[in-house]
Parts: C-alpha cells; sequence; structure tokens
C-alpha cells in the first residue's frame, strides 16, 4: 500500500482512493494534511472563491412515524398527546413566510404516517406550486416507498405522480448508513440500504436530482463509514444524479439510542474523506444544523464549498437537543471572514446573488 503522503497527493489530483485508503485516511492521516488535501480537491472541482447556501425552511408535515428509529427524538406513536399533522394551510402559511424572507426553496419531510397516502402529499405540493414560485426539494427514499405501499403503487409510479404534482428533488435523508448491519441496530423498520439507492436511481432516472447524507457517529464503524461513501459514488457514477454530499453527526440527546455526539476534530475528518473519495460528486456541504457557525466556518477549509439551506425553520436535530439558528447575514458573515465570496443559490446550485 502506498504511504498515506502518497495517497493524500493522489486524492488531491483527482484520482480514486479505494475503500481501504479512504479508511486509512480517516484513521490515520495527518489531520491538517487531509484537510490541505481535501482544500485542493475543492478548488480542482469548484475552482471559484464561492461558498454558496440556499434560503430554505424545513417543513415537517407530521410527527407520527411507524418505524421509530432508535437514534431519533423527533417521531411520536399516533396516539401521542404532541402528535401532529399539518393542515394545508398551515403548511402554506410556513411557504408564504419563507418567500416573504426570499427564500427559494422548500424542504419538506415528515415521520411514516400510517394514515398517509400520496394523495395527500401531491394535493400538498400542487397547493404550493399554484400559490408560489418555490423549488419543493422534498420527501426522503423512506418516504418515497412508505408512499408507494399506502398508495399500491410502484416506486417509479410514485415519483413520476410527485413530479408532476411539482417535485424538483429529493433530499437525501433516511441514508444514515448505507450499510444493513447498522441499519438493522439503529432502524430496523426502516427500508434497506439497496431500497434507499434504488429510490434514488429512480428518481435519476426519471430527471430528478437529489442530494445525498450521511448520519455518523452512531454504531458503525470507520469502514463501515466509508463504505457508505463508496456506495453514493457508485451510484453517482452510473447516474450522475447527485449534487451534493452533506455528512451530518448523530445527535444523542433524547433518543433511544444514547451514546456520545461525535466532535469537531472527528467531524473534519469525515468531511475531507468525503470530499477526497467522492470525486465526482460536485458539491459538499458543511453542516452548521449539527456542528455550528465556528466550526462550519473551519469546514470550508476542509473540503466544503456549500453552507447548505439557512434553515428558517429546523425540527428533528432540535428535538435531539441540538439548536443552532443563525441569520442570512451571520451565514454571509461566516463566508466572508473566511476569505469566500457568499452566494445564495438555487436548489440546482444555479447562482442567484452574490455579497
Amino acid at each position: 500500500m502506498r504511504t498515506l503522503d502518497e495517497v493524500l497527493a493522489r486524492a488531491a489530483q483527482g484520482q480514486r482512493l479505494t475503500e481501504e485508503e479512504g479508511v486509512a485516511l480517516l484513521c490515520e492521516a495527518d489531520f491538517l494534511a487531509l484537510g490541505r488535501a481535501a482544500l485542493e480537491a475543492r478548488w480542482r472541482l469548484n475552482p471559484d472563491p464561492v461558498v454558496t447556501f440556499v434560503g430554505d425552511r424545513n417543513i415537517n408535515y407530521t410527527n407520527v412515524c411507524i418505524c421509530a428509529c432508535r437514534f431519533c427524538a423527533f417521531h411520536r406513536s399516533r396516539d401521542a398527546g404532541d402528535a401532529y399533522l399539518l393542515t394545508y394551510d398551515e403548511v402554506l402559511r410556513k411557504v408564504e413566510e419563507l418567500v416573504a424572507a426570499g427564500g427559494t426553496q422548500v424542504l419538506i419531510q415528515g415521520g411514516l404516517h400510517p394514515d398517509i397516502d400520496l394523495s395527500y402529499i401531491t394535493g400538498m405540493f400542487r397547493a404550493i406550486k399554484e400559490r408560489f414560485d418555490v423549488e419543493i426539494h422534498s420527501l426522503s427514499p423512506p418516504e418515497v416507498v412508505h408512499l408507494a405501499a399506502n398508495s399500491g403503487l410502484s416506486v417509479a409510479d410514485t415519483l413520476r405522480r410527485l413530479k408532476e404534482a411539482g417535485l424538483d428533488s429529493l433530499p437525501g435523508g433516511g441514508a444514515e448508513i448505507l450499510v444493513d448491519r447498522v441499519r438493522r441496530l439503529i432502524s430496523p423498520r426502516k427500508i434497506t440500504a439497496d431500497q434507499w439507492l434504488e429510490v434514488m436511481r429512480t428518481a435519476h432516472r426519471l430527471g430528478l436530482r437529489s442530494t445525498a447524507t450521511m448520519m455518523f457517529g452512531s454504531l458503525e464503524t470507520p469502514a463501515e463509514r466509508v463504505r457508505h461513501m463508496a456506495r453514493i459514488r457508485e451510484l453517482q457514477d452510473e447516474t450522475g444524479g447527485f449534487t451534493a454530499f452533506i455528512p451530518w453527526s448523530y445527535q444523542p440527546h433524547r433518543t433511544g439510542l444514547g451514546g456520545e455526539k461525535a466532535g469537531a476534530v472527528e467531524y473534519l475528518r469525515v468531511l475531507a474523506v468525503a470530499r477526497l473519495m467522492l470525486d465526482n460528486v460536485p458539491h459538499i456541504q458543511a453542516s452548521w444544523v449539527t456542528q455550528g457557525p465556528k466550526v462550519a466556518q473551519v469546514a470550508l477549509f476542509f473540503g466544503a464549498d456549500d453552507l447548505g439551506g439557512t434553515m428558517m425553520e429546523e425540527n428533528v436535530v432540535r428535538a435531539a437537543g441540538t439548536c443552532h439558528r443563525i441569520p442570512v447575514e451571520e451565514i454571509i458573515h461566516i463566508i466572508k471572514d473566511a476569505g469566500f465570496t457568499p452566494a445564495q443559490r438555487t436548489t440546482q446550485y444555479r447562482i442567484l446573488r452574490t455579497f
């Protein structure tokens, strides 16, 4: 095997890492050398000194979920006292507030409610599109599979109907770690890794782009983190449909799984390795929602070129006890203070304005 310095140099220049090399970098590479290599890869893929963000709102239409994943503090049973299902009017008011604040993307996700079928979602999407000029970047693969099953449709037909109703792209939620050993331990009722990938494959073939995520820091090994990245890379080779990759750290508080939260150094190592492993995914998003603004700013020197959404509303991470709220002005300041040019983008990374 090559030395770690040789592996880093080759990866920074765009030569593909093996999984074995990815694990070695994650576990053994010098921290700052790893960051420098990831930053070099960032400049190779995104040579402009621009860091982007999107004005968005995360609307969780229900907290009722039959999965009850062990890592999730947000889910409720149908008969819980604080269980809810938003009406269309409530959703539309939230979208109206987003548009008034200059946002362009609505991220609609929810639990797997046993009584919801496709008609509830398609009706919501149509109502939004009739009233507002926003991009609907919504529904994770587990939700798509759930809606398909409740409606007696295939995944492909479900995605076609969602697209016709106004769905523009899919977020990468529900991926966690794309290794079934881990999924059986932390989310045994959720779809398998292959099912997650197949939803994304089908969406890409239908012309829907998507992001990919990874929740790390629960029960997975370093090799399983890298396997997750490799599976995303393999599908991207096939479809080219992923616009960005977003690694975020597991938030343990108030969950059934418990454990400890990954620290800043671990987060930055994972993010840097992701930038080097995912040589075919154009953008890496820093997660200020889970790590806070200071670590997100440092992430811009570890391979990230995007700060994700302004997150006018966020409920799932907050339910686990982590609550970072930063206004658009601070996002702009974070980017400028790091020496980059801030730019507001669309979901598909078209620049709307620079600051």
